[in-house]
């Protein structure tokens, strides 16, 4: 229906309104009933419940004093325990050798078998998932002759704690290899790197300028899992006679269980904040990807 030429403009807008209807499921949906609402509502209660208890349970063993008072002298007697101060450094030192090692390894890898040679990635999938069929107690009976003799020949560097980066690089592969793959796949990496070759970039700087920048969000949740796997190990850690931070919390557990739940607890939290930092980060990357491809209105 259009408006007569001697008709106001205000006599046609119904029509234009009725006519412009929003979509069904576009802003516009139906509301949820009440026993939706209450059922999201107790699920969400259940979830916070199974996931909050047990963290209240350990602030609350935490902070117990004297006669049924409170205090954070757990928390305070941490800072003085040079066997947990040790273990601490060292785990975040490995840590971070875990994720650079990581990186460097996957990353290019990942990349060269996606743009030069797709037949081969059945096979590099098939070898970084291979550590999940293999028990770190296997692992330990594997390694330890070869721990063994680089103590011997290698002096302080083969005795260093450190090397278990090399044990955790192997470890974390299949979770990290999952989050960059994911990543990897939403983009179109051989059009990427054909575009920056054609450009006269060499493949070092194809893959850390044009490739890493658009699979950040993958990189950021495997060097988030690397270090959730590295801040948890404790079997290979223990067997090999090093101390980490689950060492040092295993052994704290035997003399003041207090200061053990603390330091759990403590390091639980680092790791939300942690994940929560990542999340951010990641997050910023792909609305910046977003304003960027939407066009304009």
């Amino acid at each position: 229906m259009t408006a007569s030429p001697g008709a106001p403009l205000s006599a046609a807008a119904p029509d234009i309104g009725a006519l412009a209807a929003r979509p069904r499921g576009v802003g516009g949906g139906r509301r949820p009933s009440p026993l939706q609402r209450s059922a999201r509502i107790a699920i969400l209660v259940i979830v916070i419940g199974y996931l909050g208890l047990p963290l209240f349970a350990m602030l609350e063993f935490s902070t117990r004093g004297n006669y049924g008072s409170r205090s954070l002298d757990s928390y305070a007697a941490m800072l003085n325990n040079q066997d947990l101060i040790d273990g601490v450094t060292t785990s975040l030192q490995i840590a971070v050798l875990t994720v650079v090692g990581m990186l460097l390894l996957l990353v290019p890898t990942m990349v060269w078998t996606v743009v030069r040679v797709p037949r081969m990635r059945r096979v590099v999938e098939f070898l970084c998932l291979l550590p999940l069929a293999i028990p770190a107690i296997v692992l330990v009976v594997g390694i330890g002759p070869i721990y063994r003799w680089m103590g011997q020949h290698l002096g302080a560097v083969g005795a260093s704690p450190l090397t278990l980066a090399f044990i955790d690089i192997v470890l974390c592969l299949p979770f990290a290899y999952r989050a960059i793959d994911s990543s990897l796949r939403s983009i179109d990496s051989a059009t990427l790197a054909d575009a920056s070759r054609s450009l006269g970039a060499g493949w070092p700087r194809t893959i850390f300028q044009v490739i890493l920048p658009n699979i950040r969000a993958g990189v950021l949740s495997a060097s988030v899992l690397a270090i959730a796997l590295v801040l948890g190990e404790y079997t290979i850690s223990s067997l090999l006679s090093f101390n980490t931070l689950q060492v040092a919390i295993y052994l704290l557990g035997g003399r003041d269980p207090f200061i053990s739940v603390a330091v759990s607890l403590s390091a639980l939290v680092f790791a939300f904040i942690l994940l929560i930092v990542i999340a951010r980060v990641g997050g910023g990357g792909r609305r910046d990807q977003r304003e960027v491809e939407e066009p304009a209105t």
